[in-house]
């Protein structure tokens, strides 16, 4: 009886996969730094983690354990951006290809088109101006803690930051993952404070208030096109929208258990493992990097459904053709490009791959 009610959730998930089709986008699935000047494809690139498109239509990614920020250019060709390989926390005031990084995580470019950094186990977010190339931090002192509120951001301590988003208003939202909370830095003032979470890690009841809640491993986060937070936990294994107008945080997906159940049917009574990524599509579709059953998942915005896309809960290497085919390692960032292709940081795997329609 259970093979019969799971069978139909397998064919609904395939159906919805059967759509795309999965190459390399860039690494040769072997860790190293060298290719800069060449095809991406060919280049060997080290545990990336997020990715997303510049204002210069290239596609940059962090790597993750390689300490650099790295670019693809609309013609393939991939550079160094960041970053020289060593671990550490140097070259503020300088040169950007100077700096040292300490596990970099995840990148955005405000409306100017400078590009932020969560530097995370320096407990920083870093800005590289794009006319000078020169590196500085805006948030975070370099100490773990959890401090700062009301003041500057770069007098702030940070525990472990993960994912950034800028918000509608133009601030910068922070997963301070460490501390279970998100912070919010206004771009104007750069005044911080605390947007979410209590500081401690508890449940989040659906239709509850934001402020005064709790939140358990905030990990990565995506605005929609409405203005609303998309969040997702990582030891929550759990999905929440926050209606920034209304005050209220609702449940999306996750049933707060660790597992990969429920892929075609409803997201909420789905199970998660460790979700890690997080990026809405313009059709308001919610993509997840479920990092620890090594897949992509997706909330299907107009049935509410979870549809396994690619990926088979088993770690791996895999090639390029059909999503369910294709094992992956621990991904990472899942971006969702405007002509709907979503880019996947396969961090283990050492490539980023693409996912398009057919």
């Amino acid at each position: 009886m259970r093979t019969l009610l799971l069978l139909p959730f397998l064919i609904l998930s395939s159906a919805a996969s059967a759509q795309w089709t999965i190459s390399t986008f860039a690494g040769t699935g072997v860790a190293g730094g060298s290719g800069d000047g060449g095809p991406a494809k060919a280049a060997q690139i080290d545990n990336p983690f997020g990715v997303v498109r510049g204002p210069d239509g290239a596609i940059w990614f962090c790597e993750y354990t390689g300490q650099r920020i790295r670019r693809v250019d609309e013609d393939g060709t991939i550079r160094t951006i960041a970053g020289t390989g060593k671990k550490g926390y140097s070259g503020d005031g300088g040169p950007a290809l100077e700096a040292t990084f300490n596990l970099p995580h995840e990148l955005r470019f405000d409306a100017r088109g400078d590009l932020y950094i969560v530097d995370m186990t320096n407990h920083a977010v870093r800005k590289i101006d794009m006319q000078t190339n020169i590196i500085t931090t805006i948030a975070g002192t370099g100490k773990k803690g959890y401090s700062g509120d009301g003041g500057p951001a770069d007098k702030a301590e940070f525990s472990q930051p993960h994912s950034i988003q800028f918000g509608p208003d133009g601030s910068l939202y922070v997963c301070d993952i460490g501390n279970h909370v998100i912070r919010r830095i206004d771009m104007t003032t750069g005044t911080i404070s605390t947007f979410a979470g209590t500081g401690k890690p508890g449940a989040t009841p659906d239709g509850a208030p934001i402020t005064g809640t709790p939140l358990k491993g905030p990990r990565s986060l995506d605005f929609d096109k409405a203005g609303n937070l998309w969040l997702a936990t990582r030891e929550g294994n759990q999905v929440f929208k926050f209606d920034l107008k209304a005050n209220k945080i609702h449940h999306a997906a996750g049933t707060g258990k660790k597992g990969f159940t429920g892929n075609g049917g409803p997201a909420k009574d789905a199970t998660l493992s460790g979700p890690k990524g997080i990026s809405i599509d313009a059709e308001g579709n919610v993509w997840l990097a479920d990092c620890e059953s090594h897949s992509i998942r997706m909330i299907d915005a107009k049935t509410g459904k979870l549809e396994l896309i690619a990926g088979l809960n088993e770690k791996g290497d895999g090639p390029d053709g059909d999503p369910l085919g294709c094992k992956m390692a621990r991904p990472h960032g899942v971006f969702c490009d405007a002509d709907g292709s979503v880019f996947i940081g396969d961090s283990e795997s050492h490539r980023v791959r693409l996912l398009k329609k057919k």
